[in-house]
């Protein structure tokens, strides 16, 4: 599995208009949730995907700490929904906190989460510092891996 990963200023056209396309699919269409997908922050972000008979199959953005939270953060994160169920979000995932861990030197990382996905995103490391709230009608909480929070963890155990 051979992730594409480029800044905006990298993205083709065409690879620009289908993330777009494949965010706005999942998020505003199949999620029947109304929002403004385009934020101004793609231009500051790290483009995380794969493609696959000229489709978007996984999409993550990885934001710089400071643009959107005091810690990087991964947001967006999409599988099509033809290749869910076949592991692509965990690989997905993996390869976004691996990308910011070696190249931001970056160990804390934050989430902003739909709820049902909370025990997904737990198996990583994440552990929820808010309380759920409602964000488009969708139950959110923020999340955040912390090589401090996993040590001490793992130390506990």
């Amino acid at each position: 599995m051979n992730w594409t990963i480029k800044t905006f200023g990298q993205l083709t056209s065409k690879q620009l208009y289908k993330i777009l396309q494949a965010r706005v699919d999942v998020f505003v269409v199949e999620q029947n949730c109304p929002y403004r997908e385009i934020d101004d922050i793609d231009q500051e972000s790290i483009h995380f995907f794969i493609e696959e008979q000229d489709k978007i199959v996984a999409y993550a953005r990885i934001i710089p700490k400071g643009l959107l939270y005091d810690s990087a953060s991964i947001g967006r994160i999409l599988v099509h929904k033809d290749y869910r169920k076949h592991g692509y979000g965990r690989k997905l995932l993996q390869a976004c906190i691996d990308w910011v861990e070696e190249n931001w030197n970056e160990k804390d990382i934050i989430l902003h989460a739909q709820v049902y996905l909370r025990e997904f995103y737990r198996s990583f490391g994440f552990a929820e510092i808010t309380e759920s709230y409602l964000e488009d009608g969708i139950p959110h909480v923020e999340m955040l891996r912390s090589t401090l929070v996993s040590n001490k963890k793992s130390v506990e155990s």
